[in-house]
């Protein structure tokens, strides 16, 4: 019974006003027979027009959906209720729930135009059974016209202020939607990140040692097979390593260098002596600084930072001498990996994953690596020049406190 730029009717609403019309037609049909009263009659057929011309509206589409449908249905409603109103004074009493009628029907400026005339309609029908007008005569419609206009106003901004929660209610569901759908998309990136990373600085770099050795091993042969077999030896170690690796990413993120050595300190001379054994370059490993432990992330990056910095020394580097210096200063910690190597220039390296090879991932690596600690990492080359590698990390506070006290 509501076109669509009406407000809503709850069923237990509109079903009580249905019952309020027959009810009040009952009361003035059964009064007049009561009574028997002169127009009896013509009351009861006047009750009877106004209830079927009031059951046509909701079962009629049109006046649901058209304004216009609304308009004509409520003016044949209201001409019926005025002939009973001519027949009976107890007609009145139908003025307050067609106020609500039409207050719901039409436009706001045309619902209080009709409800406005069916006051004055009714005030006029009273005074005429009456024969006569007196103040409980007016006073009586019009507070009924202004309860009833109160009461379709009041309900409609309720309903208007629940409507606009809803909707926000339905924004913030949508927006924690696409926040959980971010932060899942962001947490799969960054593990992906995490983990090409973990496998560049690990894998990768075990990979390359044992491909350069057992090269080695193969310029050996013939002529050098106690050479071949200590660097086929040293390639199987290397595979081991690996291996362990490869069961650390489905255990925990601890390395194994860490685990074994018990320090960083001992983690990265075992790494140079190491690097020595696989390479045959000069590595030199050097502590500044009372050592302190670190929390595992922190070790963690700063041997993966070193990993990383070595293989680049030695694989694109082709340094003869490498230095390593680990220095703890208080509230911060440093890495240092400087080589005489050829050298680059830091600027034009290609981006993760585009260069030769698809490697590219060693300097951004580390950068993020030490990002994901707010510190910072530093790398200064020139080509002929060599390169140096400068990481520093912040120690965190209860740690530095825990050494001051």
């Amino acid at each position: 019974m509501s076109p669509p730029s009406a407000v809503p009717v709850q069923p237990v609403l509109r079903a009580c006003l249905h019952l309020l019309v027959v009810g009040l037609l009952a009361l003035a049909a059964a009064r007049a027979v009561a009574e028997d009263a002169p127009h009896a009659g013509a009351v009861l057929a006047a009750a009877v027009a106004v209830g079927l011309i009031y059951a046509i509206g909701p079962v009629l589409p049109r006046v649901r959906r058209s304004p216009t449908a609304a308009a004509a249905w409520l003016t044949a409603l209201g001409v019926s209720w005025l002939v009973l109103l001519y027949w009976t004074p107890d007609g009145i009493w139908l003025a307050f729930p067609l106020f609500f009628v039409q207050l719901h029907l039409l436009p706001m400026r045309w619902g209080l135009t009709a409800v406005a005339t069916t006051t004055a309609a009714a005030i006029a029908g009273f005074a005429w059974h009456r024969d006569g007008l007196t103040a409980p005569m007016v006073l009586g419609p019009v507070l009924g016209a202004a309860v009833a206009v109160a009461t379709v106003l009041g309900y409609q901004a309720l309903y208007r202020e629940s409507e606009a929660r809803r909707r926000l209610i339905d924004e913030l569901t949508a927006a924690r939607a696409d926040l959980a759908a971010a932060e899942h998309t962001g947490g799969v990136l960054a593990e992906r990140e995490r983990l090409a990373r973990e496998i560049h600085d690990t894998l990768a770099q075990g990979l390359s040692s044992i491909q350069l050795l057992l090269r080695a091993a193969e310029r050996a042969l013939p002529d050098r097979p106690d050479n071949a077999l200590d660097h086929v030896r040293q390639a199987c170690q290397a595979a081991v390593d690996n291996l362990a690796e490869a069961r650390r990413f489905v255990r925990d993120w601890t390395p194994p260098g860490l685990e074994v050595a018990g320090s960083l300190p001992t983690a990265l001379k075992q790494l140079c002596a190491t690097t020595v054994k696989t390479s045959g370059l000069a590595v030199h490993a050097s502590i500044s600084g009372a050592p302190i432990e670190l929390p595992a992330a922190q070790e963690t990056a700063l041997l993966r930072i070193a990993q990383a910095a070595l293989a680049n020394a030695v694989q694109h580097g082709h340094a003869s001498r490498i230095e390593l210096t680990l220095s703890y200063m208080g509230t911060d910690v440093a890495l240092d990996i400087v080589d005489d190597g050829t050298g680059f220039e830091p600027d034009l390296v290609a981006p993760p994953g585009q260069g030769a090879d698809g490697t590219g991932f060693g300097l951004a690596a580390m950068r993020a690596r030490a990002r994901a600690l707010q510190g910072t990492l530093i790398v200064e080359s020139a080509p002929g020049k060599g390169t140096a590698v400068a990481a520093t990390l912040p120690v965190p506070v209860d740690t530095v406190a825990e050494v001051s006290a």
